[in-house]
């Protein structure tokens, strides 16, 4: 028989966390659940009481984060799986961003994440290896109005995910970094905190609205087959785009960008290094 598998999901009480909760307590494995309300899971927890353990937590938190991973070791005796998935939105131009929306925001998207990887790296090591995802976004790497600070977060979390997936590896701990393309999790709707608009940049709005469309994407739990058959990979990727409309775009945004490069490669060369 197959030992289950031990998760430990953030942003477990709906989205992409909660289809990745569900599908892996449907393959028998173990799963911490992690919300700051976990209130939506108790009838996830009906279905699954020995498999599934609820943990309310702010990842925002560094102190509690690291609390509430040792009770997650004590609830199943270890971890196999880490799933990076909070996050939010925070939605508006660069300039209409309050300080106090940006900071928190990052805390949410990039620290948050950072304190997870943190507090669980120690017991995967020890357990001689595991996996963390990390879920970032199609967009990581490159800006787009409206949404600056959100690609700004996942991009930063993007770039150490590099990092830590070289510091790691040695030990058995293998990081990929999961490029989500836009599925129907509810982030521009529950997930998301508004800037107050400055009229200067409303004609610029209105576009960029019109732009993303009505459609809300693809439900997420057709997501979670493929981070179910990528946490199984014996040699898993460092970096993965999930979402076959999303790989498409990634390509076109990398040969825009190639393209910008040599376009104006002989100006980079006229200077060393």
């Amino acid at each position: 028989m197959t030992t289950p598998r031990v998760w430990f999901i953030t942003g477990a009480s709906r989205g992409l966390g909660r289809a990745f909760a569900e599908a892996a307590l449907a393959t028998g494995d173990r799963v911490v659940a992690v919300a700051r309300n976990v209130d939506p899971l108790a009838s996830l927890i009906e279905r699954y009481p020995q498999h599934l353990h609820l943990l309310a937590l702010d990842v925002t938190d560094r102190e509690a984060v690291f609390d509430g991973v040792e009770k997650a070791v004590s609830a199943f005796g270890h971890l196999d799986i880490v799933v990076n998935n909070a996050g939010g939105m925070l939605y508006g131009m660069v300039e209409e961003a309050t300080e106090a929306q940006i900071r928190a925001h990052l805390d949410l998207n990039f620290f948050g994440a950072v304190w997870v990887a943190q507090a669980v790296l120690p017991h995967l090591r020890a357990r001689g290896g595991g996996r963390l995802l990390q879920i970032t976004s199609m967009g990581a790497g490159g800006g787009m109005a409206t949404v600056g600070y959100y690609v700004a977060g996942k991009s930063a979390l993007d770039s150490v995910s590099e990092a830590l997936a070289m510091e790691v590896e040695r030990f058995g701990v293998r990081v990929t970094i999961v490029q989500m393309g836009g599925y129907d999790t509810g982030l521009f709707t529950a997930g998301t905190t508004n800037t107050a608009s400055m009229p200067e940049y409303h004609d610029l709005r209105t576009e960029m609205e019109m732009s993303w469309g009505d459609a809300a994407g693809p439900p997420p739990q057709s997501a979670a087959p493929v981070l179910l058959e990528l946490a199984s990979l014996p040699d898993p990727p460092r970096r993965l785009i999930l979402g076959s409309q999303s790989f498409d775009h990634v390509l076109e945004m990398d040969r825009a960008r190639a393209q910008t490069y040599r376009e104006w490669e002989h100006l980079s060369r006229q200077a060393p290094g």
